[in-house]
């Protein structure tokens, strides 16, 4: 759950979204990266070697890199002194599977400004990614409240919910959910990024854990009203403004079949 110093939205000097260049072989975790900095409010660009990381940093000029040290083509180190050669100011945190200290103390010595050791959490990341931005300058703090999609608004810092102006009464939990959605409105997410977000893996075991909340959410935000939360069967879950998702009927790309039941 979000705490209030992670509720400070951080944003590049002139209001627009950080950049944040993730290279990662590893697609999965790729993603789960992607997503989890999407979720603040961050433009994310992705690259699963070190070439194509070499080539994004110089298109999109990120403020802050997050970088594998084991990749196919080059190693991390090699991919960070060419991109220092661009952007020697840029702060990078390594990901890294080594546990020595000399690994680590290679990593700073070549310019890396922070690392996590592999496996990690999510917001411990988040937090370090934070942080980084934070001591470089690159983005600074604002208070950004609530979101809104479509016809439906959420008040972080009040705690409330409504649709098309009619308040909705949320447990916790199905507020942290929504709050999931809504931050990554029309990206379908899967049901391992849900649950590593919302319940970081602590579910007591329930497998349907997250089909289950699902369902609580479409009986009090889709009850007698245009859906808006989707079901991409085999995929995951996306939520949509209304107006659009009923212009919207099922998928034919790839043969996914979509629904708006759980």
């Amino acid at each position: 759950m979000s705490t209030p110093a992670q509720n400070l939205r951080l944003t590049r000097a002139d209001g627009t979204p950080v950049r944040v260049l993730v290279v990662d072989d590893e697609p999965n975790l790729a993603e789960l990266l992607t997503s989890a900095l999407r979720y603040e409010g961050w433009d994310v660009s992705t690259a699963l070697d070190g070439q194509g990381a070499i080539k994004l940093a110089k298109d999109v000029a990120p403020d802050v890199v997050v970088l594998d040290v084991m990749l196919p083509d080059l190693d991390g180190l090699s991919v960070l002194r060419r991109i220092r050669q661009t952007s020697p100011y840029v702060p990078v945190l390594f990901l890294t599977a080594r546990d020595a200290v000399e690994d680590r103390v290679a990593g700073l010595t070549a310019g890396g400004d922070d690392y996590v050791t592999k496996p990690f959490s999510l917001e411990e990341v988040v937090a370090r990614i934070r942080a980084l931005l934070r001591r470089s300058g690159a983005a600074t703090a604002q208070r950004e409240s609530t979101i809104t999609v479509g016809d439906l608004v959420m008040d972080e810092d009040a705690h409330e919910v409504t649709r098309d102006g009619e308040e909705i009464h949320l447990t916790a939990t199905e507020f942290e959910l929504l709050r999931y959605l809504m931050r990554n409105a029309k990206r379908v997410l899967s049901k391992a990024q849900i649950l590593d977000r919302v319940w970081q893996y602590d579910f007591g075991g329930q497998a349907n854990i997250v089909e289950l909340y699902i369902s609580y959410l479409r009986r009090k935000i889709d009850a007698g009203r245009a859906p808006m939360i989707h079901t991409l069967r085999g995929v995951g879950y996306v939520l949509k403004p209304a107006a659009a998702a009923s212009n919207a009927p099922v998928a034919a790309t790839a043969g996914v079949a979509v629904s708006s039941g759980a």
